[in-house]
Order: C-alpha cells, then structure tokens, then sequence
C-alpha cells in the first residue's frame, strides 16, 4: 500500500479538525479571515511560548530542566496553527510547499550574496 503525500493528509485532517469545531475556511469574509488570521497568530504565539517554558531558558533558575517531549508536543501544535492559517489564507498542501521550494531558493540566494542589504522585491515570485 502506497503512504499518502503526508502534507496533503496533515492539511486533510486540520480541515476535518477546524470544520469539527466549527471554523470552515472554504469561502471565508475578509473579515472572518482577518478574525481567524489574528485567532491563529495569537494561538501560535502562546505555543512558542509553552515550546520557550519546555527549555531551561531561565539562567537564574536552577531547578528548570529540559522537556524534549513537551517540546516535541509544542513543536506539533504549532504545526495545527500553522496549517489553519495557511487554509485561511486559502493556501493548500501544494501551494505551501511551492511557496517553500520558491522562497528557500531566495534564501539560498541570499546567503550565497551575502544579504547585505533587505530587498524584498526578490520575494514578489513567491
């Protein structure tokens, strides 16, 4: 049995999530994305929050230690964020990897010239 393209399910399951709970993507208002933009941008900023606590980031607290599996967790929950608000912005599987493969090609670019300057002209392909 062939494994299923594993973005595409990741994408396939959120979808199946978000509409469970209510949130459908599918012909979204500029206003319900602009809600569910900011919904998901907040979410995911308490997750690196709860991935920061996961690291004994502390330098005066001695009794912090290092999480790898909450970390891991973290690391995961921001994928679900990610993904809703990639579908917000109406962006499957293959759009997102497309846009990767493009803007990693950028970045490899722009190391490669040193990135001296910020020019974001060089992202108007994406």
């Amino acid at each position: 049995m062939e494994k299923p393209d594993q973005l595409r399910e990741l994408f396939r399951m959120q979808k199946a999530l978000n509409e469970r709970i209510g949130v459908r993507t599918d012909g979204m208002s500029e206003a319900d994305q602009t809600k569910w933009i900011l919904n998901y941008c907040r979410a995911m900023t308490q997750e690196i929050a709860e991935l920061t606590d996961s690291v004994p980031w502390k330098w005066w607290a001695k009794y912090q230690k290092f999480d790898a599996q909450n970390a891991r967790v973290e690391v995961v929950d921001l994928f679900h964020f990610l993904i809703s608000l990639a579908q917000v912005l109406g962006l499957s599987a293959d759009d997102v990897f497309a846009a990767y493969v493009k803007k990693n090609e950028v970045n490899f670019k722009r190391q490669e010239s040193g990135y001296t300057v910020k020019d974001e002209s060089d992202n108007k392909h994406i």
